[in-house]
């Protein structure tokens, strides 16, 4: 089925009887050639570009819950390719283009909405910090507008350009960036994943790997043991848990990450903006409610919620930059448990156990990396080589001295 205008319209008319369900329900079968752990967003995505682009059609993902039901729910829909390594930038960007046309290409309404992202900067430095990182975008293909004290006031002219500690004096603004409906992305890729005949398996947790002289031959389930040729993992926040099973430590902490909605205002924020003083990060949805979060909680934890302090913080840096904000209500609250790695960068390669891969350790980039990291997954689980975008991020590159420290902290996974 596919939607279309003329179909909604006829649906419409016809009392909406014709609509079918999303996906089909699958029970596991013995075997397959690859098996997808974890059916969240990246996992998806891994399934639907394996059967589209690379001809796979034995695939199964297992989910432990109900598909869509982790991280890939649980964040703030902020879709950018701002990055400054040459490490990262031309993913993101990467990304960043299949994010433009995934509504094509699904046919499915995902949201997409390109209202671009303001980085706030309110110091010399910080000018100049923008200034590098903006020409690194522009250098690798992506978009970048460096803006003057004015610039920003034109784009946001309700924010607090005075504040006598951190004064607006000038922002980084990547116009493409945006944000996207977090929910309708999984169950795009779920649907095309179906489509394409792959087996969506809810309910199927996986509890231990068939391991047999180095080389993972499948899994073992809540539902039964499954033969398969490769096995990718890929479960964000649960990587720890799950690689575990295997007998792997990760070099990834768990900590949560909280979000939060106010109630439906009028529309004003144009699009996602970030306090450069702090760590704030604001959209608003087109219901109109406030959606921001900010730091992750600094201990390590897989509950799905989070402690006040954080929150206290997400507000006293609100009204540091947005104070017409300080009467509204907050609505609902909670949390994704991010998988933090050593350097604050991303995992997809093969492990040390023949067949069985790695996807993880995104930490606050797993949202927006959804369409690079599930094709280049893909292609790493096809094909047995990284995607040459992909390449250099390996699990012994800590090992080697190649960390990619996006952020300048260091081996502090809670400060990424």
């Amino acid at each position: 089925m596919r939607f279309s205008a003329l179909k909604v319209l006829t649906e419409g008319l016809t009392g909406n009887k014709g609509w079918t369900p999303h996906w089909r329900e699958h029970e596991p079968k013995n075997e397959y050639d690859i098996i997808v752990v974890g059916a969240g967003g990246h996992g998806l995505a891994t399934a639907y570009y394996l059967s589209k682009k690379y001809g796979q059609k034995n695939i199964a993902v297992l989910e432990k819950g109900w598909l869509g039901g982790g991280n890939i729910g649980r964040n703030t829909t902020i879709v950018r390719s701002n990055y400054m390594l040459p490490e990262n930038n031309p993913f993101y960007e990467h990304a960043m283009k299949l994010w433009e046309n995934l509504e094509q290409e699904l046919n499915y309404n995902a949201m997409m909405s390109q209202r671009g992202i303001l980085n706030l900067g309110h110091s010399d430095a910080q000018r100049d910090a923008y200034a590098r990182r903006g020409n690194a975008m522009l250098m690798s293909g992506a978009d970048a507008v460096l803006l003057d004290r004015d610039g920003v006031r034109n784009l946001v002219p309700f924010l607090n350009f005075d504040h006598e500690r951190f004064p607006i004096t000038c922002g980084l603004w990547q116009p493409r960036a945006g944000t996207a409906r977090h929910d309708a992305v999984a169950w795009g890729y779920a649907r095309g994943a179906d489509q394409n005949g792959v087996d969506l398996i809810q309910n199927c947790e996986v509890t231990g790997f068939q391991i047999e002289n180095g080389v993972c031959t499948g899994v073992e389930t809540t539902k039964g043991k499954i033969k398969a040729k490769k096995v990718g993992v890929c479960v964000a926040g649960s990587s720890s848990r799950v690689m575990e099973k295997a007998g792997m430590r990760l070099p990834i902490e768990s900590h949560v990450l909280q979000a939060f909605v106010s109630e439906g205002l009028k529309l004003t924020i144009p699009g996602v903006v970030t306090f450069g003083a702090g760590h704030l990060y604001i959209s608003q949805s087109d219901k109109g409610g406030l959606v921001f979060g900010g730091d992750i909680d600094k201990y390590n934890s897989y509950a799905q919620r989070g402690n006040l302090p954080v929150i206290e913080h997400c507000a006293e840096d609100m009204m540091a930059f947005l104070p017409m904000l300080g009467r509204a209500r907050l609505l609902r609250m909670w949390g994704g448990v991010m998988d933090m790695s050593m350097d604050g960068s991303p995992f997809i390669d093969k492990t040390d156990i023949e067949g069985l891969y790695f996807n993880g350790g995104w930490c606050y980039g797993g949202f927006k990396a959804t369409p690079a990291s599930g094709d280049c997954y893909a292609h790493l689980l096809a094909k047995d080589e990284p995607h040459p975008l992909a390449v250099n991020f390996r699990l012994d590159r800590f090992i080697r001295g190649q960390i990619i420290d996006e952020k300048g902290v260091g081996a502090q996974p809670n400060q990424h």
